[in-house]
């Protein structure tokens, strides 16, 4: 394979681990908002034993539980687009 098409894919996954290492950083800040909430919103559930209170506390843990999946994916991404860098970057050297 050619050293500029090597290049151009190293630069492609290079930017792609950029934005994705940035959306992570931002998964983990809701994430804290979201668990405080799902938490906060259990308690109230608890306390009230309503069912609009329970609706609400089921809905803020589906929020988190669909955060934490998200998060999930994407550091699968980050892995999987680590391991095509080192790849390209032994085509490279090799």
């Amino acid at each position: 394979m050619g050293s500029w098409l090597v290049e151009r894919r190293l630069s492609k996954v290079g930017s792609r681990l950029k934005t994705l290492r940035s959306e992570l950083a931002v998964i983990d800040e809701q994430l804290l908002y979201l668990g405080e909430d799902a938490d906060d919103q259990a308690i109230r559930a608890m306390v009230a034993e309503t069912a609009s209170s329970s609706f609400e506390a089921r809905s803020a843990q589906g929020n988190f539980a669909n955060m934490t999946k998200h998060r999930l994916k994407v550091v699968e991404e980050i892995v999987d687009l680590e391991q095509r860098q080192d790849q390209l970057l032994d085509q490279m050297i090799g």
